[in-house]
């Protein structure tokens, strides 16, 4: 591609800088506008800068990776309500065998968790977890972070649906998720057990005596903690469902056990039983509170075959609460059972995504239309749980599309890979090694998401030249080292500063993860597991 004028080059490199800036450090003092906001403004500049037009600018936003972002989160939102990362999280401490068990479990899990909901769902939902976790046991809770973060990565690999980079990459190589699949599964597999043998090796004195090399004197965490552990998405909270334990609660504290009196003040038992009534019939579906049913206690007795009549009056002719107790276990046992089969078809249903998606589907319209399904098997108003989608993300990228395309366009990105390109041919291996090298350092600069843009289009069409399936092994490659890259350091992955701030921020059980000690880990794992992946993966494309 030749060079724009020079002009354009300096301006559209200007705009990109800005981009960059504020997406690497979204807080810099001179303008701590964030990474959304700065993406956007480096969108706006091109087109202000006449590095390209308005109507190129529109048409850089890929709508079909904005689909299946969209769709998937809000598939993970509905998991999230379906208790499916409670169980998740529940599986690591179920019978655990000790420290190292625990290290190990975790890193299967998160991995298995980020191939099938991203990599970043899995950190946010499951860091405060395996915090609470280790208190529990009186365990450091570094090496756990590392664990759950860099498995994360690793497992994000394995799938289109896994991290933002590899949606880049299944859109635009059109690889099927099955291709995808099976090229990158077993080097995911291998990856993360090399990556907790490294974890172990590196840390199995701290995990084997915690407390002669780490300060494990914080608060012990209770187990009733731990179970009542409540997992979110993390993007604004709504009133979630209450289990039958709770209501069962609630009723008991609204009942009248043969006496008018409540803590010293006469009980208006007829007031107690509309309010339990209400409580147990305000429910939806699946078990959520729903608005207010107005019926009176006595219109829920009749519909429930009772009356007056068949009631024994209680003290000053007011109604016995006992009375209501065989209706509001029926109802709780309704709602229950309710529940249960609401959980059972949001499995069902993703279940019936992924298998859609590996059936060769359109990986974008599936999971819109997944999403969909959920919402109306919900029955209800879907703005909470729509609100829990990260906009801002969806934001981001449509800035990021725009700033990208005109970098491109400036011809920088093309000059510089004609001077790279036959240097990294991927039928050799000093080519393959020098391309992710390349991908490695561009991931950690520039963030993974735009080194897949920036590169993609690039490596594909120069191993297109060699054969197709030099094309798709490019892709993958590129997914792979891209991905992988996230665990070097600290600021390497979305995940790993999504462990890090919850980490920090978690109330009572607080955790600086030091960019220093991340990277003492990162370097070791993130060389041996990429080289790995580049072994396995042109064995098993098919």
């Amino acid at each position: 591609m030749v060079m724009a004028p020079t002009v354009k080059v300096v301006l559209g490199s200007f705009a990109f800088a800005v981009f960059w800036v504020l997406a690497v450090f979204p807080a810099v003092p001179f303008l701590p506008i964030g990474r959304t906001a700065g993406s956007l403004l480096g969108a706006m500049l091109m087109v202000l800068f006449q590095v390209i037009t308005p109507d190129q600018a529109y048409a850089a936003i890929d709508l079909p990776i904005l689909g299946l972002l969209f769709g998937t989160m809000v598939v993970s939102v509905y998991l999230e309500r379906a208790d499916m990362f409670g169980y998740l999280g529940k599986l690591l401490s179920w019978r655990s065998k000790g420290p190292k068990d625990l290290l190990c479990r975790l890193c299967v899990i998160s991995a298995i968790s980020s191939a099938l909901f991203t990599n970043d769902t899995t950190c946010v939902v499951l860091t405060e977890f395996v915090l609470k976790i280790a208190r529990q046991h009186n365990l450091p809770p570094h090496p756990f972070l590392l664990a759950l973060a860099s498995s994360a990565n690793i497992g994000s690999a394995a799938t289109p649906i896994g991290n933002p980079q590899n949606l880049v990459i299944a859109v635009q190589s059109k690889i099927t998720f099955g291709v995808f699949l099976i090229g990158l599964f077993p080097a995911m597999v291998v990856g993360v057990i090399v990556n907790t043998l490294v974890l172990l090796c590196m840390y199995w004195k701290l995990l084997s005596d915690p407390k002669d090399v780490e300060d494990a004197s914080s608060e012990v965490v209770p187990d009733s903690d731990v179970v009542s552990h409540r997992f979110s998405p993390a993007t604004m909270s709504h009133l979630t469902s209450l289990n039958s334990e709770e209501l069962k609660h609630t009723l008991e504290s609204t009942s009248v056990r043969g006496s008018p009196i409540i803590n010293g003040f006469a009980g208006d038992t007829l007031r107690s039983r509309t309010i339990a009534s209400e409580f147990v019939n305000n429910k939806g579906f699946n078990g959520e509170i729903e608005p207010k049913d107005t019926r009176t206690a006595e219109s829920l007795q009749i519909e429930d075959g009772t009356s007056n009549s068949s009631r024994v009056p209680s003290v000053n002719g007011l109604a016995n609460i006992d009375d209501v107790k065989p209706l509001a276990e029926k109802n709780v046992l309704k709602t229950r059972w309710r529940r249960i089969m609401w959980k059972s078809c949001v499995y069902l249903i993703t279940l019936g995504m992924l298998v859609g998606l590996l059936m060769g589907l359109n990986m974008s319209w599936t999971a819109v239309t997944a999403a969909l399904a959920l919402i109306v098997l919900d029955f209800k108003d879907a703005r909470p749980c729509l609100e829990k989608v990260s906009y801002s993300l969806l934001i981001f990228f449509c800035g990021m599309f725009i700033t990208v395309d005109g970098f491109n366009k400036t011809g920088i990105p093309s000059a510089v890979w004609e001077f790279m390109e036959p240097h990294a041919q991927i039928d050799h291996v000093a080519g393959v090694a020098i391309l992710a090298i390349v991908i490695l350092v561009l991931s950690n600069l520039a963030s993974n998401v735009p080194t897949v843009l920036l590169l993609g289009g690039r490596v594909a069409i120069s191993a297109a030249a060699i054969s197709p399936q030099k094309e798709r092994t490019a892709w993958l490659i590129l997914a792979w080292v891209s991905t992988v890259a996230g665990n070097l350091s600290l600021l390497g992955s979305a995940a790993n500063l999504i462990v890090c701030e919850q980490a920090r921020r978690a109330e009572h059980l607080g955790y600086n993860l030091t960019f220093w000690s991340h990277l003492k880990f990162g370097i070791p794992s993130t060389l041996i597991v990429t080289a790995i992946g580049l072994t396995l993966i042109p064995l098993f494309l098919v």
